[in-house]
């Protein structure tokens, strides 16, 4: 017998499942590893972020600075692949991923 947990978790499980073979990498991903990867993380601040602002563990004050931040890395991303004809090299990415380290930690109680 299903109970309303069990269905939801089997619902959670198929959405996940889906969601895998859905999420086939993309022309760009394929292309440019090093700045999807840095572009997901980025994104996976701001849900942090968001998370964290909803929850109360960071005020409106520091959401707004980390996110600024998290907007200037963006751009330095894009202004290093400008300058290798679209793409980053290993150190910029390096660079970059310790920059976005140092904002996660901020978010982090």
């Amino acid at each position: 017998m299903l109970t309303p947990a069990k269905t939801l978790l089997l619902a959670l499980g198929l959405c996940t499942a889906l969601a895998g073979a859905a999420s086939a990498e993309t022309p760009f991903q394929a292309t440019h590893p090093r700045r999807a990867e840095v572009n997901t993380r980025l994104t996976n601040l701001d849900h942090k972020v968001m998370v964290a602002r909803s929850e109360g563990r960071i005020g409106p004050q520091k959401a707004k600075l980390i996110r600024s931040e998290a907007r200037a890395i963006r751009a330095r991303e894009r202004m290093d692949a400008r300058r290798h004809g679209g793409r980053i090299t290993k150190v910029e990415q390096r660079k970059l991923n310790r920059e976005e380290n140092g904002l996660v930690r901020q978010v982090r109680p």
